[in-house]
């Protein structure tokens, strides 16, 4: 067996052990993105084979929550693609103002940036009170961080520069407050966002939503993985709810795109007919 064959091998071993242990799914992964995050792993941690991680993984808990963090990927910044959030803002918030409540899942939510976004441009236009927000990723570490809401205050140049192109004339500063070198969000912003556990892979229907946001989930997925989460993303629609996603991901390859309206191509938000 050449070693290119023995690395896919140790691959799959580390892939079943964690599916059959713990019911972590990595099978449909994109397999090369997945494969270098895991090479990197090991070899941070001192392993010169992958397959040398699996007694770690099944037999420490603490490591297993290591490798997860470093398979999740936290990339995300507050009004991110600003012009994503000036139409939610100016379009679509538009069409949902007359339902007594508004019910929004952000799926793959991170670290939780793009939640506290979110969150400020429903209370500048009046309507954060009427909102559930669900915010959900599978890696209980970013989901501290984003339950915590505190960041880098170094970041909060860029992210002002977006929050003014997202179509804001207030400040941002006007929702955090500094201590210490970080940027603490308003505790108001989080009384209508639940945080939660939350697997795309196995987990089912997420209620009856008005928006589902996930952008550049997609991408690290297999197509027939996409497809499932796709589906699952139509099932938890209501009618005429809109489904915003990352601007290298689509709709229009898959089985549910007969169910959608494109309402921004552009930036790819579709809606439910």
């Amino acid at each position: 067996m050449t070693g290119e064959n023995l690395e896919e091998l140790e691959l799959d071993l580390i892939i079943n052990s964690i599916y059959k242990q713990y019911g972590y799914d990595f099978r449909d992964y994109a397999r090369a993105s997945f494969k270098r995050r895991v090479e990197y792993f090991a070899t941070a941690n001192g392993f010169k084979y992958i397959s040398e991680l699996i007694p770690k993984i099944l037999h420490d808990s603490t490591f297993l929550n290591l490798f997860l963090n470093a398979m999740s990927i936290s990339v995300t910044e507050m009004f991110r693609d600003p012009w994503v959030f000036k139409i939610i803002r100016e379009e679509i918030l538009a069409t949902l103002k007359i339902f007594p409540q508004i019910n929004i899942w952000h799926a793959g939510c991170s670290t939780g940036e793009e939640v506290y976004s979110l969150a400020i441009i429903l209370k500048e236009e009046g309507v954060l009170e009427y909102c559930q927000i669900y915010a959900t990723d599978f890696n209980n570490h970013s989901l501290e961080v984003a339950k915590a809401g505190i960041y880098d205050i170094n970041k909060l140049k860029t992210y002002t520069k977006n929050f003014f192109e997202a179509g804001s004339k207030n400040s941002l500063s006007d929702y955090y407050h500094v201590k210490y070198g970080m940027a603490k969000f308003n505790d108001t912003l989080k009384k209508n966002i639940v945080f939660s556990t939350h697997n795309l892979v196995t987990d089912k229907v997420f209620g009856e939503m008005n928006i589902i946001l996930c952008r550049n989930v997609l991408i690290y997925f297999k197509q027939n993985l996409q497809e499932k989460v796709l589906t699952l993303f139509r099932d938890s629609l209501s009618s005429k709810g809109y489904l915003i996603l990352g601007e290298k991901e689509s709709l229009e390859f898959s089985s549910v795109y007969k169910s959608f309206d494109t309402f921004s191509k552009g930036v790819k938000i579709y809606r439910m007919k």
